[in-house]
């Protein structure tokens, strides 16, 4: 949704400047409208133009590494769900009772995120309690001989690593691109699109041309900020690891 605002609010900002160029400009003194004042400012908008590129670029990269990422980390995260719980059912029906929990907790990440289109890796207070009662049910199992012993480590490990990954995946998700950066790319955008706006044609064509090109451009940075933060919108991560670790832990 925020993305979503901020690409309105960048396609309202590239589709205004060239129109309010195209009503300025005739009001300009006749020595702010001569070939030398408009090659200054054609200049100008070719610097800022390459400028854009390079950020773009840099966004676009930012957003890709980021989306692979977390992308990596929730199927390293669905595999540590698997092996914990493949370490629990080694241990024996004294450990039902903390698969329990964790079967109930993968449950809900996957119902959550069919209801609000968001993988839930978020902190709740159900999540937390889930996670915890994990940690208490395990902690309360007893050895009932010495091969156990190696199994309850191994399980506490795994319930370790699993805590670790879902905070590393809550920390990930708010994006990495920085919002100033995002600010100057828009403003840079602004004043090319207002230069195209000196000395053009009053016309359905020119007009159309400027609100379409707005609309791509702003389109463009919406995808890539959406890609930023892959949990919500049109691009996310899949949903698939965790829906195979749902699968093998109800078997």
């Amino acid at each position: 949704m925020r993305e979503a605002l901020i690409a309105l609010v960048i396609f309202l900002c590239l589709a205004g400047a060239p129109l309010a160029s195209m009503v300025i400009w005739p009001r300009l003194p006749a020595r702010h409208r001569d070939d030398d004042t408009n090659n200054v400012v054609r200049l100008a908008a070719n610097l800022f133009g390459v400028m854009t590129s390079l950020v773009l670029g840099l966004m676009i990269n930012s957003a890709k590494n980021t989306f692979e990422s977390i992308d990596h980390n929730v199927h390293a995260y669905a595999t540590e769900l698997i092996l914990l719980d493949r370490t629990l059912r080694q241990y024996g029906s004294e450990a039902d009772a903390v698969r329990q929990p964790l079967v109930a907790y993968v449950q809900r990440v996957m119902a959550t995120s069919s209801q609000d289109n968001e993988t839930t890796l978020v902190a709740n207070q159900l999540s937390e309690h889930l996670l915890t009662e994990i940690g208490t049910r395990l902690n309360a199992l007893t050895l009932s001989d010495a091969t156990h012993g190696p199994l309850l480590q191994d399980a506490r490990q795994r319930l370790q690593k699993v805590l670790e990954m879902r905070w590393v995946l809550i920390e990930q998700s708010e994006g990495a691109i920085p919002w100033p950066l995002i600010a100057m790319l828009v403003a840079w955008l602004a004043l090319i699109f207002a230069s195209f706006g000196f000395r053009a044609p009053r016309n359905a064509i020119t007009l159309a041309t400027y609100v379409v090109s707005a609309a791509l451009i702003a389109g463009a940075i919406y995808l890539i900020l959406d890609m930023d933060v892959p949990f919500s919108g049109p691009i996310q991560i899949s949903p698939a690891p965790l829906e195979r670790a749902l699968a093998e832990l109800q078997r």
